[in-house]
């Protein structure tokens, strides 16, 4: 199966068509996560990863979350999580830069999917695996760092100076300070993520599970509102 024929690539692609054509702007999110997902199939096509079925797994999990988050929220149901309210809510009001719509999307979906996904996809096997076999699963986690540093370039040519050209001007006068800032705050995010997911995993009893779950909702709202804020 090739890159561009994956299902998720697929049903993203057909997404941003309609958006396109409505103008509708869940596509900046969505653009940079389809950029982001079809340079991950890549580099697991390249071999980059450890154990490319179980990064693959992984993907095709987290955008689950997504589609459902969307799907929820556009039949306005009280299921759509409180964080992807806020950013699917804030990409209607044209007062909001295409900066911070995209990291409303990357805040809810790192910052409260990727913990579920990655709990998820390892709650069969983490009490099984080894100290070392663990490792292995982290590092594949942080090998996606690279793919998302590699491709915010794209996104800021693609995306932000699409909708906000006077992004462009920041970029000339900062050089890729701005791209180092972006992606040190992702890597950031997602250790706390690999962290938060692992606490879940630890915690068998539903007490100690419920606090965890309620830290991981209660940061990614912090960040949402800090990041309406600015």
């Amino acid at each position: 199966m090739s890159v561009d024929s994956n299902p998720v690539i697929t049903r993203m692609n057909l997404l941003l068509s309609q958006w396109e054509t409505m103008q509708d702007r869940k596509l900046i999110f969505l653009t940079c996560y389809q950029m982001m997902t079809r340079n991950v199939l890549l580099a697991i096509e390249n071999g980059e990863f450890e154990d490319g079925d179980w990064v693959r797994r992984l993907m095709e999990n987290f955008a689950d979350y997504y589609f459902r988050a969307l799907e929820s929220f556009e039949g306005r149901q009280p299921t759509t999580p409180e964080v992807w309210n806020i950013a699917f809510t804030a990409v209607q009001n044209p007062r909001i830069n295409s900066l911070k719509n995209l990291v409303l999307g990357v805040n809810a979906h790192i910052n409260y999917d990727l913990v579920l996904a990655l709990a998820d996809l390892l709650v069969d096997e983490w009490p099984t695996l080894t100290e070392d076999q663990r490792g292995l699963r982290y590092r594949d986690h942080c090998r996606i760092n690279h793919v998302i540093h590699d491709t915010i370039n794209a996104v800021q040519d693609g995306v932000i100076r699409r909708f906000d050209p006077e992004f462009s001007v920041l970029d000339k006068l900062m050089g890729p300070l701005d791209e180092w800032v972006t992606t040190l705050l992702i890597s950031d995010w997602r250790e706390e993520v690999w962290n938060h997911a692992a606490a879940l995993l630890d915690s068998a009893q539903p007490e100690p599970r419920g606090s965890v779950l309620a830290r991981v909702e209660t940061t990614s709202l912090d960040r949402a509102r800090v990041i309406l804020e600015i």
